[in-house]
């Protein structure tokens, strides 16, 4: 049996659609928002682009379900970030952003938001722990770790054109 399709649709604003068709052709839907809640719907087996149910998760919700669903994903060595009141995401540098072939150093990301670029998905290739020198371009999937605020904070940085 092959491993189930997760497809991943950005929704500018909000945070990621992710969705699942599973083995008995049930769509199902978990939009990721960018304040940490979940969103998970299910759809109609006869109109699969009618939602059937809709359940809105808190962060905190959210992350007891994982225990649940996954209790061995648990690890000494992984560091739950919300435990510890901090965030990660992706943030993308648009094409039209002003960094698009800026130098990471010149957004002063750290000094402006209190948050760290810790690495940069650059199409198939991961760059971990860029210096300030490193510069960006259009397309960039940059790792963002923060507060919940300052991760919104570079993001706005980020987005700006």
């Amino acid at each position: 049996m092959s491993a189930p399709r997760l497809r991943t649709t950005p929704l500018p604003g909000i945070g990621v659609r992710y969705d699942l068709v599973t083995r008995e052709q049930r769509h199902l839907s978990v939009v990721a928002h960018r304040d940490g809640a979940r969103t998970v719907n299910l759809y109609r087996t006869d109109d699969p682009d009618s939602c059937a149910q809709s359940l809105r998760l808190t962060g905190a919700e959210a992350g007891t379900l994982i225990d649940a669903l996954m209790p061995s994903h648990h690890s000494a060595s992984l560091l739950y970030t919300t435990d510890l009141g901090l965030v990660a995401e992706r943030v993308e540098v648009a094409a039209t952003s002003r960094w698009n072939g800026r130098l990471l150093g010149d957004t002063r990301m750290r000094t402006e938001t209190g948050a760290s670029i810790v690495a940069v998905l650059r199409r198939a290739e991961a760059i971990p722990s860029p210096t300030p020198d490193f510069r960006l371009a259009g397309g960039d999937t940059l790792i963002v770790v923060g507060t919940r605020e300052g991760v919104d904070a570079a993001a706005a940085i980020l987005g700006r054109e």
